[in-house]
């Protein structure tokens, strides 16, 4: 296995989170997306992906460059460690926890947009970070509301083991911190992301513990 990787990238972080859960090794490809004006958009890594994003995930001969598209691969392909629970209605609603995640927070805050405001639109950089910091509170907010009252709700985003749901919330609280956002305000999220960050399958996908950390 190959994980084309950067390692302050919380899509990336996410597949780390996984591929250690599930005991997984691979080999860590750094992309750095400063570096070079951008490791990313070389055209080597393009044939690789496209998107010209990270991650991107190989495995024999498939090659994956959606962080929620690779942790579902994984967890058809190697369920030994099961990153779900059983039944249909709890496997959705991990989906859900993870997409508010990956679909409300993460896209309007994603490096390329946070450069297209400073660079083409000439905001100031704390424009950029208020705009930065309005969204992880709009979108931990939400988070914090649909875990608080489900009654599945544990030790973890869902129950007592990690699910995929856990692997998309350290990252974006990883990064709110970056950004000096309080996430003691959101008492759920901050014991969940509390219990994980002492386990040894987050602790090795740490952004600080990569090989290209800075």
């Amino acid at each position: 296995m190959k994980l084309f990787t950067y390692f302050r990238s919380s899509a990336a972080y996410r597949v780390r989170i996984a591929l250690n859960l599930k005991g997984l090794g691979y080999d860590a490809v750094p992309v750095h997306l400063v570096r070079d004006g951008g490791q990313h958009l070389a055209s080597e890594y393009r044939a690789i992906n496209p998107s010209g994003l990270v991650p991107a995930f190989q495995d024999d001969a498939i090659t994956l460059t959606q962080s929620m598209a690779i942790l579902e691969y994984l967890e058809e392909a190697y369920p030994d460690v099961p990153l779900l629970p059983k039944g249909a209605v709890a496997r959705a609603h991990v989906r859900e926890l993870a997409q508010i995640v990956a679909c409300d927070i993460h896209p309007v805050n994603n490096l390329r947009v946070l450069k297209y405001l400073v660079k083409q639109l000439g905001l100031s950089d704390q424009a950029k970070t208020d705009w930065y910091r309005h969204w992880v509170i709009e979108g931990f907010q939400s988070l914090e509301a649909h875990l608080a009252r489900h009654l599945d709700t544990g030790t973890f985003c869902y129950g007592h083991t990690p699910t995929i749901a856990d692997c998309f919330l350290v990252p974006q609280v990883f990064n709110a911190q970056r950004f000096d956002i309080d996430v003691t305000a959101y008492p759920t999220i901050s014991r969940i992301n509390d219990m994980c960050v002492d386990l040894p399958a987050f602790k090795a996908a740490h952004p600080a513990q990569q090989p290209d950390a800075e």
